[in-house]
């Protein structure tokens, strides 16, 4: 039975090759890149050998990453077997295959999700289908169409194995009346389920929430989109809540620089959690504490009151090169439901360096909180150091869990990963 873990303190030293960070140009359609590494790992008080090949492609609209990881036990002589003991991890190595991009009139993405969001995102978030936990890695699917009168939105996390399944249906009914603005007012349905948090199928602790939203553009151009909305859903068996919204998206000419605001004002029953499959879900769904108690995060809704509530949120990229992006969410008056996320990239601006750096937390009540490392908290930082134009000096510390099914619970899995990689761009041939 997999259950998940408290989060400790993950103080990453990655390079450029971080597994999330792109290295292809933004708008080249005829380009990919051959990524990899030699050198050493230390997990769990066992020393590797280890190669890892990320090559990474994109043609017009579709793209590819692999992530193929080749550890060899100095000790036994043997490849690490955590890495190919089942035939799904033959297929995790695709880390990701996309056609298009979110919001595009076709966009599909299968392997990694690392930022799902249904609607407005005021039931799914930003959800990533990843554990922190090395061994546990998903193969998840994402699927949208837009067809104009309407359209929709999907995604699973995990087509190895029923878990968490989301949609969202739209629909423009008065889309082919000419009128401006009013020709885009979409009325929509979402529905969103885990149907088995605690890994257990002998178990029945699924979980669900539904909701509806109306959404109006104001104005949608190249360089402008602004977006009001309402959104109202319900936790089966738990509460309800409703918010209000405004989304702001500016793009520069040739694509200089683009940033999206959103703000959310947010009215909140009792046993009602918005965003609840959020960033976080993946540790947060059923986790084990200090003295080995099962808590399931459904069981957090029990007590929590009514209340109002604010979101926000800032993404931008200048010159395709710093990219940012923060989010911060919290109830009035409840004490420690403060939400952070806030991630920055530099993969081009220094020569010869890149830079990537994440940090998220939960149980924020004063500034203090907000800026304290704990098991409340994830951070990651990565600095990459190009030595010759295809190699790449650089060095990844990690913590991480692992279930310890003797113990019945998760343990600290540490891995220290000096690695000198290679990058090799090329042009596609057509």
């Amino acid at each position: 039975m997999r259950k998940s873990g408290r989060i400790l303190l993950a103080l990453l030293l990655p390079c450029a090759l971080w597994a999330q960070t792109s290295i292809l140009v933004p708008g080249r359609t005829d380009q990919g890149a051959f990524m990899g590494g030699l050198g050493m790992a230390v997990i769990d008080d066992t020393t590797f050998i280890t190669m890892n090949l990320r090559p990474e492609l994109a043609i017009g609209k579709f793209g590819i990453g692999l992530d193929i990881p080749l550890r060899y036990n100095m000790s036994s002589g043997e490849m690490r077997g955590q890495d190919w003991n089942d035939a799904y991890d033959y297929f995790r190595v695709i880390r990701y295959a996309r056609y298009g991009r979110k919001r595009d009139k076709f966009y599909t993405r299968v392997g990694a999700l690392d930022a799902a969001r249904i609607g407005h995102g005021f039931i799914m978030n930003y959800y990533a289908n990843q554990m922190i936990n090395y061994d546990e890695r998903k193969l998840g699917l994402a699927l949208d169409v837009d067809a104009g009168y309407f359209g929709f939105e999907s995604m699973t996390s995990n087509l190895g194995r029923a878990e968490i399944f989301a949609g969202r249906a739209f629909f423009r009914p008065i889309y082919g009346s000419g009128v401006p603005i009013l020709r885009n007012f979409a009325i929509g349905a979402s529905y969103v389920s885990d149907i088995d948090p605690d890994g257990n199928r002998s178990t029945d602790d699924g979980v669900s929430e539904y909701g509806f939203d109306v959404e109006l553009p104001l104005v949608k151009t190249g360089m402008v989109q602004f977006l009001l909305y309402s959104d109202w859903a319900k936790i089966n068996k738990w509460g309800s809540g409703s918010a209000v919204g405004a989304e702001l998206s500016l793009r520069g000419l040739m694509d200089l620089f683009s940033f999206t605001v959103q703000l959310e004002r947010r009215f909140l029953q009792g046993q009602f959690l918005p965003a609840y499959f959020n960033s976080f879900y993946e540790l947060e769904r059923y986790r084990i504490d200090d003295n080995g108690v099962a808590i399931p995060k459904e069981s957090l809704l029990a007590g929590i009151p009514k209340s109002n509530g604010t979101f926000g949120l800032l993404y931008g990229q200048v010159l395709n090169t710093l990219e940012i992006l923060g989010t911060y969410e919290r109830l009035d008056g409840v004490p420690n439901s403060g939400i952070m996320h806030i991630e920055a990239k530099v993969p081009n601006t220094v020569p010869k360096i890149t830079m990537h750096a994440s940090y998220n937390r939960i149980n924020i009540d004063t500034f203090s909180d907000a800026i304290r490392f704990d098991d409340n908290s994830i951070a990651r930082a990565g600095i990459g150091y190009k030595i010759y134009p295809f190699l790449v000096l650089y060095m990844d510390y990690i913590w991480t869990y692992r279930y310890d099914e003797v113990q019945d619970r998760y343990r600290i899995q540490r891995r220290i990963e000096p690695q000198i990689a290679f990058v090799y761009p090329f042009a596609i041939v057509k």
